[in-house]
């Protein structure tokens, strides 16, 4: 069922008023789901149900699905109930959405839009067999494959391997026919899956990811007991009365002291993300009440590359994240906390799915908003210079109070990439699951790129932060780091368009940073 794109929101905006009226009692057997945003870009979508996901419970994210209708996606909440049940859950939602900037949802009955499907190349229990699998088609079945083949928990203990092609049934399964026939003599073979916004475990990042597990949690790794809060206050104590760091570990701050990136540092990359930042700025892409912040460093070279505003404070939102886990993994470090099965599983919340629950958990545990700055301050002063942690996330994730410029970003994933910070491969491994991001994921720099980052969003700030490792023509790596954000002193009238805009703003430098690198440095 083919339906324009202004006649269908017409539609579901009278359907929702419509029902709102409904007199009950004569109403039919329909059944409703919830809509949120329609929009021709994919990847504007994904982003836009990322963000769904921050405000919402775990009951409610897991019913977003990524939906078809005509030429446009969609992110809907598939309620399937009826119009008596779907408009107490529109209130429920809306108060929600409202407090984080959102639109409020919109009722849509079931057959205003089709699923979308994905291909499948077989199921189990056994998720170490679909990673070995997962080795054989990454490069087998070509590049636009490779970016989007994913493991996805589809229930507890059950796992399945899947293209995330996205497409209607008809296209999808002409597709899951051709892969069949590609492997045929591998003895894989293909079915077609609905997408299901399912977890994923395992994706390009994680395969690329060569630093292995974390070890230095072997010994640790039993489920932990709850940290009570005098315990953890006795821990921030006993803590402040502790040697800084092991020896080797100071050493190596103090050479990122020697080589922090300077004030300014006037290369073709930074004149090139200037230019282009004015000419957003000259055609009203970016407003008058927006500043910006960029930073690139080259970590093959350690030098800095570009550095716009990299020592002014921003709302960190959500980059603060990895931040706070380095506070956790210090205590770690020492012998105060326990890092088993829960943390680990609060951890992985917290920086691949954005949790910010699990966030205030992981906080928590690590004795506060303040102790984390506290540890951060006193323990890797050399990097952490004006990093502020003041609060933990509020309901609905509108977090203002946190704050770093540019700078200590660059500062972290360069001790990150160089080793120098405790449970580095943990870090690592956290940053690189599978997930949406600013900096790699809807841009044309290439399949093969070993990626580590986090996001960060409000209604004030839009953000990104990571390291990006492409392949060269020699075969190895060059990494680099690289941030953007852009904050504005006022709320938008339309914080949806807002956030999608500028995240595709730092997708637009961040290609630009690296055709500048490519043609510098012969990558792929």
């Amino acid at each position: 069922m083919k339906i324009t794109g202004k006649l269908a929101r017409l539609c579901a905006f009278v359907l929702t008023a419509v029902l709102l009226l409904t007199d009950f009692s004569t109403a039919g057997q329909e059944k409703y789901d919830l809509a949120y945003v329609w929009d021709a870009n994919l990847d504007n979508v994904l982003d836009y149900k990322d963000e769904l996901e921050k405000v919402f419970s775990e009951d409610i994210s897991k019913g977003l699905k990524i939906v078809g209708r005509g030429r446009e996606f969609g992110v809907i909440y598939d309620a399937n109930a009826s119009a008596k049940t779907v408009i107490p859950e529109i209130e429920r939602q809306a108060g929600m959405l409202r407090e984080a900037g959102f639109e409020q949802p919109r009722a849509i009955e079931d057959q205003c839009y089709y699923e979308l499907y994905n291909v499948s190349y077989g199921a189990g229990p056994n998720v170490d067999v679909l990673k070995k699998r997962y080795t054989e088609l990454y490069s087998f079945l070509g590049v636009e494959v490779g970016k989007n083949l994913f493991v996805e928990k589809i229930s507890p203990g059950n796992y399945m391997l899947v293209y995330r092609r996205r497409g209607d049934k008809k296209s999808t399964l002409v597709v899951a026919r051709r892969h069949a026939s590609l492997l045929r003599r591998k003895k894989i073979r293909t079915s077609i899956t609905p997408e299901n916004n399912n977890d994923v475990v395992y994706g390009e990042s994680s395969l690329l990811d060569d630093t292995g597990g974390a070890d230095e949690s072997d010994d640790a790794d039993t489920a932990p007991e709850p940290v009570r809060a005098a315990e953890t206050e006795k821990t921030a104590v006993a803590a402040s009365q502790q040697p800084a760091m092991p020896p080797v570990v100071a050493k190596k701050i103090q050479r990122v002291k020697k080589t922090a990136p300077a004030a300014s540092c006037a290369t073709d990359f930074e004149k090139n993300i200037e230019y282009y930042i004015k000419n957003l700025r000259r055609s009203g892409r970016i407003s008058g009440d927006e500043k910006t912040g960029w930073m690139v460093y080259d970590l093959e070279n350690d030098t800095c590359l570009a550095d716009i505003n990299g020592s002014v404070p921003f709302q960190a939102a959500s980059m603060i994240k990895p931040f706070v886990a380095l506070a956790f993994f210090h205590q770690v470090k020492q012998g105060k906390l326990p890092y088993g099965p829960k943390s680990r599983r609060m951890m992985e919340a917290m920086i691949q799915r954005s949790s910010n629950s699990a966030t205030n958990w992981v906080m928590r545990q690590a004795g506060g908003p303040a102790r984390c700055e506290q540890i951060l301050r006193q323990e890797y002063g050399a990097i952490f210079k004006n990093t502020v942690i003041r609060e933990y996330i509020p309901a609905g994730g509108r977090t203002y109070k946190n704050s770093a410029p540019p700078e200590d970003y660059i500062l972290f994933l360069r001790a990150l990439w160089n080793k120098e910070l405790p449970f580095d491969k943990e870090l690592k491994r956290l940053m690189a699951l599978p997930g949406r991001d600013r900096i790699y994921y809807g841009t044309p720099i290439p399949q093969g790129t070993l990626v580590y980052n986090k996001t960060g969003t409000t209604a004030h700030v839009c953000g990104d932060m990571g390291i990006l490792a492409p392949k060269t023509a020699q075969g190895g790596r060059y990494p680099y780091a690289i941030v953007g954000i852009i904050e504005r002193s006022s709320r938008p009238a339309d914080y949806s368009r807002w956030m999608l805009t500028r995240g595709n703003v730092i997708r637009e430098v961040s290609t630009l940073v690296y055709e500048e690198i490519k043609k510098q440095h012969r990558l792929m």
